[in-house]
């Protein structure tokens, strides 16, 4: 299908995206990598007024440390997260997930930002975002300001962005030294997960020292799984120990049922497949 018509902008410089997006209106829909955004306007699931094309913003691309902190750019594409040192060093997690984000041709278009922004509660990187406590930084006419990744992600693609906000970069807490596994569940390949599980955790002579765990599409938006990260403190290492703390996986969920699953499914699914990210994470 041909998208309803609207106006194109296509602005250089972070200010001037803000200037566009104001000068639109509420109804304008703002274009990262297109992956989510094309196919909908192809279905006239929206007409907005004005596109804002964020793919000439150059100051929205790249990976840079800041101390204790990984920054990334909004537009870096999923392709360039995957194969940055610093994000398999010190957000292992997120290499983790990244690496299943559908597939080859998808990586290199799609953005970390725009998956982000988008919220889709199936999508792969909101859980990552959120077990490792990220922060959002948001640039609106009122200048830039901070928002936590549990704060951030409201209901089903729904953010705390506002209509004239732009989300411009991921800051990602270092987690040097701990061992991740994303653990995905879907019916066939590159579909979105019935079910996923985010796992991070930081050993020391056997011993769960700590652990941060979230749940993909159990709920409007991801879930952190503070159940299993308190069963997990200061546990020994052990199957049986991994076992009984994921069988807390599915407190605090509400996923849907759909034509994949009824509730109880991705509930039970839940506790599985965190027990196997945990044990693929501390090896």
């Amino acid at each position: 299908m041909i998208p309803a018509p609207f106006d194109y902008v296509a602005p250089s410089t972070v200010d001037e995206s803000i200037q566009a997006l104001a000068a639109a209106g509420e109804d304008a829909k703002v274009l990262a990598g297109g992956q989510s955004l094309l196919p909908v306007l192809r279905m006239r699931l929206a007409a907005p007024s004005t596109v804002v094309d964020l793919r000439k913003v150059a100051e929205l691309r790249g990976v840079r440390e800041e101390g204790d902190v990984l920054v990334v750019g909004a537009m870096t594409t999923h392709y360039e997260v995957q194969r940055k040192p610093s994000i398999a060093e010190h957000a292992a997690l997120v290499k983790e997930a990244t690496d299943t984000v559908a597939d080859p041709q998808v990586r290199h278009r799609g953005t970390f930002g725009g998956a982000i922004a988008h919220a889709d509660p199936a999508g792969d990187l909101l859980a990552p975002v959120l077990a490792l406590d990220g922060e959002l930084v948001v640039a609106g006419p009122g200048g830039r300001r901070t928002v936590r990744a549990a704060e951030f992600f409201q209901d089903y693609f729904t953010t705390a962005l506002a209509p004239d906000e732009l989300l411009v970069e991921v800051r990602l807490p270092k987690h040097t030294g701990w061992r991740a596994h994303y653990e995905k569940f879907n019916r066939v390949a590159q579909a979105w997960s019935m079910c996923a599980v985010a796992a991070t955790v930081r050993t020391e002579g056997g011993v769960i020292e700590e652990a941060r765990i979230a749940l993909t599409n159990m709920g409007a938006t991801p879930v952190r799984a503070t159940a299993v990260e308190q069963a997990l403190l200061g546990a020994s290492a052990t199957a049986d120990t991994i076992r009984a703390a994921a069988s807390h996986a599915a407190e605090g969920t509400n996923p849907a049922a759909d034509g994949n699953s009824d509730v109880e499914y991705r509930q039970h699914l839940a506790r599985v497949l965190t027990g196997r990210a945990i044990t693929a994470a501390v090896g």
